[in-house]
């Protein structure tokens, strides 16, 4: 669990007009410790792209900025009945939780898809390349966010799920779910796909684009929700999770929050039991 701790590290503080208990800004040392950190998981990659959705030139181009190579996938040993797509963080790339999924969250008749993201340049580690599903823009509550970015990142995500459908699984049986900035990813993804989808995770995530909803998207306002966060987290402070949860749970019900008192920017095995648990319970029983 320490390498996942060290390489899928996100510093991010939502952007809220309805709290001001959260911090606005961070130190100098807060921005030179996260450098530090997401640099050392850096190394070169070329960027490539399987396109799991559409033939046509322009979508592969525009999706290939996002993704890189084939995604890292754990076959079920069973028969296949569920799908669980599961986004990394910062500074990483899906063969972790690959692993993890393997060894830790393992169910015979689930298929889970760990896909790794495209290198691009942050914003906020001085124009970095670094794999990111999206800009970041800064380390304040006012920061802006980068909409095109997740958009295209959340489209990516939709195509996913689109080719585990084509493929035989419904939707119902498909969980979509992420760490860090992929959770976050993985909760926006989720509430906006027009299908209901077995159900959504964020570990130690937050919520993006939250003006945005409800809005128009309803499929997924009943869909159940874990949300797992370390209070030992001093990346993604644990009051981001928790008002995550509250700024949720305004449009679905079905979010429940699950706290790890020593965890940090992290998992841990109770977490990763619960979440088999979620699993089995959302799309296998």
């Amino acid at each position: 669990m320490l390498a996942r701790s060290v390489t899928r590290c996100f510093l991010r503080v939502i952007s809220s007009s309805t709290s001001s208990s959260f911090p606005t800004s961070f130190s100098s040392p807060s921005r030179t410790f996260l450098a530090a950190i997401i640099g050392s998981s850096l190394s070169s990659r070329s960027l490539c792209f399987t396109n799991n959705s559409s033939s046509d030139e322009e979508n592969s181009q525009r999706m290939g900025s996002i993704s890189q190579g084939t995604p890292s996938i754990v076959q079920p040993k069973g028969e296949h009945k569920a799908t669980v797509i599961f986004l990394h963080g910062l500074g990483d790339q899906g063969h972790g939780w690959a692993d993890a999924f393997k060894s830790e969250v393992r169910l015979d008749n689930t298929k889970v898809i760990c896909p790794h993201s495209a290198e691009r340049s942050v914003t906020l580690n001085m124009g970095m390349r670094m794999p990111a599903w999206y800009d970041l823009f800064g380390l304040d509550a006012a920061a802006r966010e980068d909409d095109s970015g997740i958009s295209a990142a959340a489209q990516y995500v939709h195509s996913l799920i689109d080719a585990e459908i084509a493929a035989g699984i419904p939707a119902n049986k498909i969980i979509v779910g992420g760490f860090s900035m992929g959770g976050a990813l993985a909760i926006y993804s989720g509430l906006t796909y027009s299908k209901t989808l077995g159900g959504i995770v964020g570990l130690s995530s937050f919520f993006l684009q939250r003006t945005k909803f409800p809005g128009s998207y309803t499929a997924n306002n009943s869909t159940k929700i874990f949300l797992g966060h370390g209070a030992a987290d001093f990346l993604v402070p644990l009051s981001i999770g928790q008002l995550s949860e509250q700024l949720i749970k305004k449009f679905n019900p079905n979010v429940e929050l699950h706290i790890y008192g020593s965890m940090a920017h992290s998992s841990c095995p109770q977490e990763m039991r619960e979440l088999a648990e979620f699993i089995k319970n959302a799309v296998i029983q």
